[in-house]
């Protein structure tokens, strides 16, 4: 029943990046987050090459994966990101969730 939260990042701000993440990290913690992959070496192998950077973070849940995007603790860190990153963000059902 894993979810998976997908972002792609550009840093537009690097100061404020980092209070960003400074707020941003442990609330993925307090809602059982782990980053699975977090701005290492991507080669595209098909498609359009981009110079975003790939963060994956896993939660046991598409509940939690949820809880932690509406969550007061990352609400703060979202005002901080505004102006310092330009990011897509997804959440990911986990293979081991059943399909409708």
């Amino acid at each position: 029943m894993t979810a998976y939260v997908v972002t792609e990042v550009q840093v537009l701000d690097e100061d404020r990046a980092n209070e960003y993440r400074k707020l941003a990290n442990p609330s993925y913690a307090k809602y059982g987050g782990r980053y699975l992959a977090r701005g290492g070496r991507v080669e595209v192998v098909e498609g359009e090459s981009t110079e975003r950077k790939l963060i994956i973070i896993e939660f046991p849940s598409w509940e939690r994966a949820q809880e932690w995007y509406a969550s007061p603790e990352y609400a703060e860190a979202l005002k901080l990101g505004e102006g310092a990153l330009d990011r897509r963000v997804r959440i990911v059902e986990g293979t081991d969730s059943p399909v409708p």
